[in-house]
Protein backbone atom coordinates (compact mmCIF):
# COMPACT_ATOMS: atom_id res chain seq x y z
CA UNK A 1 0.00 0.00 0.00
CA UNK A 2 3.07 2.22 0.95
CA UNK A 3 4.57 1.65 -2.49
CA UNK A 4 1.02 2.18 -4.32
CA UNK A 5 1.10 5.70 -2.09
CA UNK A 6 4.94 6.55 -3.21
CA UNK A 7 4.36 5.55 -6.77
CA UNK A 8 1.37 7.56 -7.28
CA UNK A 9 2.99 10.73 -5.51
CA UNK A 10 6.77 10.48 -7.58
CA UNK A 11 3.79 10.11 -10.63
CA UNK A 12 1.89 13.41 -9.63
CA UNK A 13 5.26 14.99 -9.03
CA UNK A 14 6.44 14.10 -12.57
CA UNK A 15 3.36 15.30 -14.05
CA UNK A 16 3.12 18.62 -12.19
CA UNK A 17 6.44 19.48 -12.71
CA UNK A 18 5.68 18.82 -17.05
CA UNK A 19 3.00 21.24 -16.51
CA UNK A 20 5.30 23.49 -14.92
CA UNK A 21 7.91 23.44 -17.46
CA UNK A 22 5.04 23.83 -20.62
CA UNK A 23 3.58 26.87 -18.92
CA UNK A 24 6.92 28.21 -18.00
CA UNK A 25 8.02 27.99 -21.85
CA UNK A 26 7.78 30.16 -24.69
CA UNK A 27 4.36 30.55 -26.09
CA UNK A 28 3.84 32.00 -30.21
CA UNK A 29 0.26 32.63 -29.36
CA UNK A 30 0.75 34.36 -26.31
CA UNK A 31 3.99 36.39 -26.87
CA UNK A 32 3.28 39.97 -27.54
CA UNK A 33 4.88 41.89 -30.79
CA UNK A 34 4.51 45.97 -30.97
CA UNK A 35 6.88 48.67 -32.26
CA UNK A 36 7.64 51.15 -34.44
CA UNK A 37 9.08 49.37 -36.60
CA UNK A 38 6.16 47.23 -37.90
CA UNK A 39 4.70 50.86 -38.97
CA UNK A 40 5.32 52.10 -42.65
CA UNK A 41 5.01 55.53 -41.81
CA UNK A 42 7.54 55.82 -39.45
CA UNK A 43 10.56 56.32 -41.28
CA UNK A 44 13.69 56.11 -38.98
CA UNK A 45 17.14 55.58 -39.80
CA UNK A 46 17.23 52.00 -38.20
CA UNK A 47 14.04 50.79 -37.45
CA UNK A 48 13.02 48.67 -34.42
CA UNK A 49 10.00 46.60 -32.55
CA UNK A 50 9.92 44.79 -29.58
CA UNK A 51 9.12 41.12 -28.42
CA UNK A 52 7.68 40.58 -24.98
CA UNK A 53 7.94 36.99 -24.14
CA UNK A 54 5.00 35.20 -22.40
CA UNK A 55 4.48 31.50 -21.52
CA UNK A 56 0.97 29.34 -22.47
CA UNK A 57 -1.23 30.87 -18.93
CA UNK A 58 -0.51 34.75 -20.04
CA UNK A 59 2.67 36.05 -17.81
CA UNK A 60 5.22 37.81 -19.19
CA UNK A 61 8.69 36.61 -18.27
CA UNK A 62 10.72 38.52 -16.64
CA UNK A 63 14.48 36.53 -17.51
CA UNK A 64 15.55 35.60 -20.72
CA UNK A 65 14.10 33.21 -21.84
CA UNK A 66 17.56 32.84 -24.21
CA UNK A 67 19.35 34.66 -26.50
CA UNK A 68 18.11 32.65 -29.50
CA UNK A 69 14.98 31.78 -28.47
CA UNK A 70 13.45 34.19 -31.60
CA UNK A 71 13.74 34.21 -34.89
CA UNK A 72 12.95 37.43 -37.21
CA UNK A 73 13.15 36.91 -41.19
CA UNK A 74 12.23 40.09 -43.15
CA UNK A 75 11.37 40.11 -46.94
CA UNK A 76 10.05 41.95 -49.53
CA UNK A 77 7.83 40.21 -52.55
CA UNK A 78 8.59 42.46 -55.07
CA UNK A 79 12.44 42.18 -54.41
CA UNK A 80 13.41 38.49 -54.20
CA UNK A 81 16.96 39.91 -53.56
CA UNK A 82 16.18 42.80 -50.64
CA UNK A 83 18.80 43.61 -48.55
CA UNK A 84 18.14 44.00 -44.91
CA UNK A 85 20.42 43.73 -41.54
CA UNK A 86 19.01 42.56 -38.44
CA UNK A 87 19.39 42.49 -35.10
CA UNK A 88 17.96 40.65 -32.25
CA UNK A 89 18.93 42.77 -28.94
CA UNK A 90 17.90 40.38 -25.51
CA UNK A 91 17.35 42.77 -23.53
CA UNK A 92 18.08 40.35 -20.23
CA UNK A 93 14.09 40.82 -18.80
CA UNK A 94 11.77 38.69 -21.12
CA UNK A 95 11.56 40.97 -23.64
CA UNK A 96 14.05 41.66 -26.88
CA UNK A 97 14.67 44.71 -28.87
CA UNK A 98 14.52 43.50 -32.65
CA UNK A 99 16.12 46.53 -34.64
CA UNK A 100 16.53 46.61 -38.83
CA UNK A 101 18.60 48.63 -41.31
CA UNK A 102 17.59 48.65 -45.08
CA UNK A 103 19.86 48.52 -47.90
CA UNK A 104 17.03 50.33 -50.12
CA UNK A 105 13.61 51.61 -50.09
CA UNK A 106 11.14 48.15 -50.45
CA UNK A 107 7.52 47.66 -50.96
CA UNK A 108 5.16 46.10 -48.69
CA UNK A 109 7.95 44.04 -46.24
CA UNK A 110 6.84 41.45 -44.43
CA UNK A 111 8.24 40.84 -41.07
CA UNK A 112 8.27 37.36 -39.85
CA UNK A 113 8.86 36.43 -35.79
CA UNK A 114 9.09 32.51 -35.49
CA UNK A 115 9.77 30.23 -32.32
CA UNK A 116 10.84 26.95 -33.44
CA UNK A 117 9.33 27.81 -36.53
CA UNK A 118 6.07 28.90 -35.18
CA UNK A 119 4.78 31.85 -36.30
CA UNK A 120 4.68 34.57 -33.20
CA UNK A 121 1.37 36.87 -32.42
CA UNK A 122 0.39 37.89 -35.38
CA UNK A 123 3.13 37.46 -37.83
CA UNK A 124 3.83 38.10 -40.54
CA UNK A 125 3.22 41.62 -40.02
CA UNK A 126 3.07 43.75 -43.37
CA UNK A 127 4.22 46.76 -43.92
CA UNK A 128 2.43 48.00 -47.00
CA UNK A 129 2.93 50.15 -49.55
CA UNK A 130 6.73 52.24 -49.82
CA UNK A 131 8.83 51.40 -47.28
CA UNK A 132 11.91 54.23 -47.25
CA UNK A 133 15.17 53.83 -46.77
CA UNK A 134 17.29 56.43 -44.74
CA UNK A 135 18.65 58.29 -48.13
CA UNK A 136 14.97 58.42 -49.98
CA UNK A 137 14.07 62.20 -50.11
CA UNK A 138 10.62 60.82 -49.76
CA UNK A 139 9.55 64.05 -47.10
CA UNK A 140 5.85 63.98 -46.09
CA UNK A 141 4.53 67.25 -47.19
CA UNK A 142 1.82 67.54 -44.10
CA UNK A 143 3.80 68.04 -40.50
CA UNK A 144 0.26 67.47 -38.94
CA UNK A 145 0.19 64.35 -40.47
CA UNK A 146 3.53 63.08 -39.85
CA UNK A 147 3.71 64.03 -36.37
CA UNK A 148 0.37 61.68 -36.06
CA UNK A 149 1.77 58.75 -38.07
CA UNK A 150 4.96 59.15 -35.61
CA UNK A 151 3.32 59.27 -32.48
CA UNK A 152 4.49 62.48 -31.38
CA UNK A 153 3.12 64.09 -28.17
CA UNK A 154 1.12 67.26 -28.52
CA UNK A 155 4.06 69.52 -26.17
CA UNK A 156 7.65 68.72 -24.85
CA UNK A 157 7.91 71.01 -21.60
CA UNK A 158 11.35 72.05 -22.55
CA UNK A 159 10.30 73.57 -25.46
CA UNK A 160 7.37 75.33 -23.87
CA UNK A 161 9.78 77.23 -21.27
CA UNK A 162 12.83 77.83 -23.21
CA UNK A 163 10.83 79.61 -26.06
CA UNK A 164 8.27 81.66 -23.56
CA UNK A 165 10.85 84.02 -22.78
CA UNK A 166 10.79 84.92 -26.89
CA UNK A 167 7.15 85.99 -27.40
CA UNK A 168 8.51 86.84 -31.07
CA UNK A 169 11.35 86.82 -33.44
CA UNK A 170 12.27 88.99 -36.01
CA UNK A 171 14.97 87.10 -38.04
CA UNK A 172 16.88 89.94 -39.79
CA UNK A 173 16.77 91.78 -35.93
CA UNK A 174 17.97 88.25 -34.37
CA UNK A 175 20.63 87.95 -36.69
CA UNK A 176 22.48 91.59 -36.28
CA UNK A 177 22.03 91.11 -32.99
CA UNK A 178 23.74 87.48 -32.20
CA UNK A 179 26.47 87.50 -34.47
CA UNK A 180 27.41 91.56 -32.73
CA UNK A 181 26.95 89.67 -29.70
CA UNK A 182 28.88 86.59 -30.19
CA UNK A 183 29.67 86.22 -33.76
CA UNK A 184 33.70 87.38 -33.00
CA UNK A 185 34.08 84.97 -29.74
CA UNK A 186 32.32 81.94 -30.52
CA UNK A 187 31.61 79.58 -32.96
CA UNK A 188 28.28 79.26 -34.54
CA UNK A 189 26.22 77.86 -37.89
CA UNK A 190 23.36 79.74 -39.34
CA UNK A 191 20.83 77.59 -40.86
CA UNK A 192 18.14 78.81 -43.04
CA UNK A 193 15.32 76.14 -43.92
CA UNK A 194 13.58 77.55 -47.25
CA UNK A 195 11.36 75.16 -49.01
CA UNK A 196 13.00 71.98 -46.98
CA UNK A 197 16.13 72.86 -48.64
CA UNK A 198 18.90 73.17 -45.45
CA UNK A 199 21.44 76.52 -46.36
CA UNK A 200 24.07 76.96 -43.86
CA UNK A 201 26.51 80.17 -42.98
CA UNK A 202 29.17 79.46 -40.38
CA UNK A 203 30.48 82.09 -38.35
CA UNK A 204 33.98 81.69 -35.86
CA UNK A 205 37.14 79.51 -36.11
CA UNK A 206 35.59 75.56 -34.62
CA UNK A 207 32.96 75.19 -36.64
CA UNK A 208 33.65 71.21 -37.32
CA UNK A 209 31.06 70.27 -34.98
CA UNK A 210 28.12 71.76 -37.13
CA UNK A 211 28.76 68.02 -39.20
CA UNK A 212 26.21 66.77 -36.61
CA UNK A 213 23.33 69.32 -37.13
CA UNK A 214 24.04 69.03 -41.00
CA UNK A 215 23.35 65.68 -41.07
CA UNK A 216 20.43 65.47 -38.78
CA UNK A 217 18.30 68.58 -40.71
CA UNK A 218 19.19 66.69 -43.97
CA UNK A 219 17.72 63.52 -42.25
CA UNK A 220 14.89 65.21 -41.25
CA UNK A 221 13.86 67.44 -44.25
CA UNK A 222 14.16 63.57 -46.54
CA UNK A 223 10.96 62.68 -43.63
CA UNK A 224 8.85 65.81 -43.57
CA UNK A 225 8.04 69.14 -44.82
CA UNK A 226 10.16 71.14 -42.16
CA UNK A 227 8.55 75.09 -41.49
CA UNK A 228 10.72 77.60 -43.51
CA UNK A 229 12.88 78.97 -40.08
CA UNK A 230 16.21 80.36 -39.70
CA UNK A 231 17.75 79.88 -36.42
CA UNK A 232 21.51 80.18 -35.03
CA UNK A 233 23.51 77.11 -33.17
CA UNK A 234 25.66 77.36 -30.78
CA UNK A 235 28.61 74.88 -31.68
CA UNK A 236 30.61 75.23 -28.56
CA UNK A 237 29.91 73.36 -25.52
CA UNK A 238 28.58 76.40 -22.70
CA UNK A 239 25.31 77.49 -23.20
CA UNK A 240 25.78 81.40 -24.49
CA UNK A 241 22.90 83.86 -23.88
CA UNK A 242 22.96 84.57 -20.14
CA UNK A 243 19.61 85.18 -17.72
CA UNK A 244 19.88 89.26 -17.18
CA UNK A 245 16.22 90.68 -16.82
CA UNK A 246 17.57 93.86 -18.47
CA UNK A 247 18.23 92.94 -22.04
CA UNK A 248 16.14 91.37 -24.38
CA UNK A 249 17.47 87.69 -25.07
CA UNK A 250 18.63 86.29 -28.67
CA UNK A 251 17.49 82.84 -29.23
CA UNK A 252 20.64 80.75 -29.46
CA UNK A 253 19.91 77.05 -30.29
CA UNK A 254 22.52 74.99 -27.54
CA UNK A 255 22.78 71.57 -27.01
CA UNK A 256 23.07 72.05 -23.24
CA UNK A 257 21.32 74.69 -21.03
CA UNK A 258 22.15 75.73 -17.63
CA UNK A 259 20.41 77.57 -14.86
CA UNK A 260 22.49 81.18 -15.52
CA UNK A 261 21.32 80.94 -19.16
CA UNK A 262 18.11 80.63 -21.60
CA UNK A 263 19.43 79.11 -24.79
CA UNK A 264 16.74 76.90 -26.62
CA UNK A 265 18.36 73.40 -25.10
CA UNK A 266 17.95 70.68 -27.79
CA UNK A 267 19.22 66.88 -27.81
CA UNK A 268 22.37 66.72 -27.47
CA UNK A 269 25.37 66.06 -30.87
CA UNK A 270 25.69 62.80 -29.43
CA UNK A 271 22.49 61.28 -29.12
CA UNK A 272 21.55 63.04 -32.55
CA UNK A 273 24.56 61.17 -33.78
CA UNK A 274 23.42 57.78 -32.26
CA UNK A 275 20.05 57.89 -33.79
CA UNK A 276 21.38 58.92 -37.55
CA UNK A 277 24.49 56.03 -36.83
CA UNK A 278 22.53 53.36 -35.09
CA UNK A 279 23.39 50.08 -36.92
CA UNK A 280 25.99 52.29 -38.69
CA UNK A 281 29.51 53.59 -37.55
CA UNK A 282 28.67 54.32 -34.01
CA UNK A 283 28.56 51.11 -31.35
CA UNK A 284 27.27 52.93 -28.43
CA UNK A 285 23.56 53.77 -28.67
CA UNK A 286 20.05 53.90 -26.99
CA UNK A 287 19.45 50.46 -28.46
CA UNK A 288 22.78 48.94 -28.41
CA UNK A 289 22.67 49.65 -24.93
CA UNK A 290 19.53 47.59 -24.04
CA UNK A 291 21.32 44.48 -25.60
CA UNK A 292 24.15 44.80 -23.21
CA UNK A 293 23.36 45.30 -19.98
CA UNK A 294 24.92 43.43 -17.88
CA UNK A 295 24.95 40.30 -15.16
CA UNK A 296 20.85 40.38 -13.26
CA UNK A 297 20.73 42.94 -10.48
CA UNK A 298 21.83 40.24 -8.05
CA UNK A 299 24.80 38.68 -9.92
CA UNK A 300 25.91 42.87 -10.05
CA UNK A 301 28.72 44.27 -7.85
CA UNK A 302 27.39 46.28 -4.74
CA UNK A 303 29.85 49.15 -6.00
CA UNK A 304 29.64 52.25 -7.73
CA UNK A 305 31.74 52.85 -11.13
CA UNK A 306 32.73 55.33 -12.86
CA UNK A 307 35.83 56.48 -15.79
CA UNK A 308 36.58 58.83 -17.58
CA UNK A 309 38.61 62.22 -18.36
CA UNK A 310 39.30 64.97 -15.86
CA UNK A 311 37.45 67.75 -17.42
CA UNK A 312 35.73 68.85 -14.08
CA UNK A 313 37.42 69.34 -10.80
CA UNK A 314 34.31 67.83 -8.61
CA UNK A 315 36.16 64.51 -11.23
CA UNK A 316 39.61 64.65 -9.20
CA UNK A 317 37.24 64.80 -5.86
CA UNK A 318 35.61 61.87 -6.98
CA UNK A 319 38.55 60.00 -7.83
CA UNK A 320 40.36 61.14 -4.55
CA UNK A 321 37.09 59.63 -3.02
CA UNK A 322 37.30 56.28 -4.02
CA UNK A 323 40.84 55.77 -3.40
CA UNK A 324 39.77 56.45 0.16
CA UNK A 325 36.74 54.02 0.23
CA UNK A 326 37.58 51.62 -2.55
CA UNK A 327 34.80 49.22 -1.17
CA UNK A 328 32.57 51.38 -2.07
CA UNK A 329 33.55 53.10 -5.50
CA UNK A 330 35.65 51.97 -8.19
CA UNK A 331 36.59 55.48 -10.18
CA UNK A 332 39.46 56.11 -12.30
CA UNK A 333 40.88 58.47 -14.62
CA UNK A 334 41.40 57.10 -18.50
CA UNK A 335 42.88 60.54 -19.93
CA UNK A 336 44.38 63.78 -18.29
CA UNK A 337 43.78 67.38 -20.52
CA UNK A 338 42.98 69.73 -18.10
CA UNK A 339 44.46 69.10 -14.94
CA UNK A 340 47.99 67.65 -16.55
CA UNK A 341 49.88 68.79 -13.36
CA UNK A 342 47.84 67.13 -11.23
CA UNK A 343 48.59 63.39 -12.66
CA UNK A 344 50.90 62.33 -10.46
CA UNK A 345 48.29 63.22 -7.29
CA UNK A 346 45.29 61.20 -9.10
CA UNK A 347 46.74 58.85 -11.62
CA UNK A 348 48.02 56.33 -12.65
CA UNK A 349 45.38 56.08 -15.64
CA UNK A 350 43.58 53.05 -16.48
CA UNK A 351 42.61 51.44 -19.63
CA UNK A 352 39.53 52.31 -21.30
CA UNK A 353 36.48 49.60 -20.01
CA UNK A 354 33.82 49.29 -22.83
CA UNK A 355 30.80 51.28 -22.17
CA UNK A 356 28.76 47.68 -21.87
CA UNK A 357 31.23 46.53 -18.91
CA UNK A 358 30.19 49.29 -16.98
CA UNK A 359 27.08 47.67 -15.90
CA UNK A 360 28.60 44.95 -14.04
CA UNK A 361 28.24 47.47 -11.26
CA UNK A 362 24.81 48.19 -9.62
CA UNK A 363 25.20 51.82 -9.29
CA UNK A 364 26.58 54.26 -12.20
CA UNK A 365 27.72 57.49 -10.93
CA UNK A 366 27.01 60.45 -13.41
CA UNK A 367 28.90 63.52 -12.61
CA UNK A 368 29.43 67.09 -14.54
CA UNK A 369 32.33 67.21 -17.34
CA UNK A 370 32.65 70.51 -19.18
CA UNK A 371 29.12 70.88 -19.16
CA UNK A 372 26.11 68.28 -18.55
CA UNK A 373 27.75 64.64 -18.83
CA UNK A 374 26.25 63.54 -22.16
CA UNK A 375 26.21 59.56 -21.10
CA UNK A 376 23.35 60.09 -18.40
CA UNK A 377 21.02 58.51 -21.37
CA UNK A 378 23.18 55.56 -22.15
CA UNK A 379 23.78 55.27 -18.05
CA UNK A 380 19.70 55.24 -17.58
CA UNK A 381 19.33 52.24 -20.52
CA UNK A 382 21.34 50.29 -18.33
CA UNK A 383 19.80 48.33 -15.34
CA UNK A 384 21.67 49.91 -13.03
CA UNK A 385 20.74 52.37 -10.70
CA UNK A 386 22.06 56.26 -11.81
CA UNK A 387 23.78 58.32 -9.51
CA UNK A 388 23.40 62.00 -10.55
CA UNK A 389 25.39 65.17 -10.19
CA UNK A 390 23.40 67.87 -8.45
CA UNK A 391 23.89 70.51 -11.60
CA UNK A 392 23.02 73.83 -13.17
CA UNK A 393 23.45 72.42 -16.70
CA UNK A 394 20.69 70.17 -17.89
CA UNK A 395 20.09 68.09 -21.24
CA UNK A 396 16.64 68.79 -23.18
CA UNK A 397 14.85 65.71 -21.22
CA UNK A 398 16.08 66.58 -17.71
CA UNK A 399 12.23 68.23 -16.99
CA UNK A 400 11.01 64.69 -17.15
CA UNK A 401 13.18 62.99 -14.38
CA UNK A 402 12.35 63.10 -11.13
CA UNK A 403 15.03 62.07 -8.14
CA UNK A 404 14.55 59.20 -5.85
CA UNK A 405 12.20 57.62 -8.77
CA UNK A 406 14.07 57.78 -11.90
CA UNK A 407 18.10 58.24 -10.28
CA UNK A 408 19.42 58.63 -6.96
CA UNK A 409 20.99 62.41 -6.37
CA UNK A 410 24.12 63.50 -4.76
CA UNK A 411 25.71 67.08 -3.86
CA UNK A 412 27.33 69.00 -6.34
CA UNK A 413 30.75 68.81 -3.66
CA UNK A 414 30.44 64.76 -3.74
CA UNK A 415 29.76 65.52 0.01
CA UNK A 416 26.69 62.97 0.34
CA UNK A 417 27.88 60.54 -2.22
CA UNK A 418 29.26 57.84 0.15
CA UNK A 419 26.31 58.25 1.99
CA UNK A 420 23.78 57.79 -0.70
CA UNK A 421 26.01 54.41 -2.02
CA UNK A 422 25.27 52.90 1.81
CA UNK A 423 21.80 53.60 1.42
CA UNK A 424 21.58 51.72 -2.17
CA UNK A 425 23.27 48.96 -0.22
CA UNK A 426 21.30 49.21 2.78
CA UNK A 427 18.00 49.50 0.54
CA UNK A 428 18.60 47.13 -2.58
CA UNK A 429 15.28 46.65 -3.73
CA UNK A 430 14.60 50.81 -3.46
CA UNK A 431 17.29 51.21 -5.58
CA UNK A 432 16.99 48.59 -8.18
CA UNK A 433 13.57 50.25 -8.48
CA UNK A 434 15.13 53.26 -9.20
CA UNK A 435 16.83 51.64 -11.73
CA UNK A 436 13.91 49.80 -13.83
CA UNK A 437 12.56 53.09 -13.26
CA UNK A 438 15.25 54.86 -15.32
CA UNK A 439 15.96 52.57 -17.54
CA UNK A 440 11.87 52.51 -18.52
CA UNK A 441 12.27 56.34 -18.98
CA UNK A 442 14.93 55.91 -21.56
CA UNK A 443 13.53 53.14 -23.16
CA UNK A 444 10.55 55.66 -23.77
CA UNK A 445 11.60 59.17 -24.36
CA UNK A 446 15.07 58.59 -25.77
CA UNK A 447 15.02 56.65 -28.57
CA UNK A 448 14.93 57.55 -32.06
CA UNK A 449 11.70 58.70 -32.39
CA UNK A 450 11.00 60.37 -30.10
CA UNK A 451 14.56 62.39 -31.27
CA UNK A 452 13.14 63.25 -34.90
CA UNK A 453 9.17 64.35 -33.35
CA UNK A 454 11.12 66.65 -30.50
CA UNK A 455 13.34 68.63 -33.29
CA UNK A 456 10.63 68.80 -35.50
CA UNK A 457 8.21 69.99 -32.70
CA UNK A 458 10.84 72.67 -31.54
CA UNK A 459 11.13 74.16 -35.33
CA UNK A 460 7.77 73.92 -35.68
CA UNK A 461 7.20 75.94 -32.48
CA UNK A 462 9.74 78.24 -32.96
CA UNK A 463 8.61 79.15 -36.72
CA UNK A 464 5.38 80.05 -34.65
CA UNK A 465 7.15 82.96 -33.29
CA UNK A 466 8.42 84.44 -36.33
Amino acid sequence: MLRKLLLLLMLCIIFMTRRSKAAAAPSASQTLIWGPGLETNIFLPARFFFIQTVDSTGRNFTTSPGEKTFEVKITSPTDPYARIWIQILDRNDGSFLVRYRMYASYTDLHVQILLKDKLVGKSPYVLKGAVYHESCDCPEPSGALWEKNMHCPASFSQIESDLSVFPSVDPDHNTHEILKRFGKRHSLCHYTIKNNQVYIKTHGEHVGFRIFMDAFLLSLTRKVKVPDIEFFVNLGDWPLEKRRASEKPSPVFSWCGSNDTQDIVMPTYDLTESVLETMGRVSLDMMSVQGHTGPVWEQKISKAFWRGRDSRKERLELVKLARANPDMLDAAFTNFFFFKHDESLYGPLVKHVSFFDFFKYKYQINVDGTVAAYRLPYLLAGDSAVFKHDSIYYEHFYKQLQPWVHYIPFKADLSDLLEKIQWARDHDEEAKQIALAGQQFARTHLMGDSIFCYYFKLFQDSKDKG
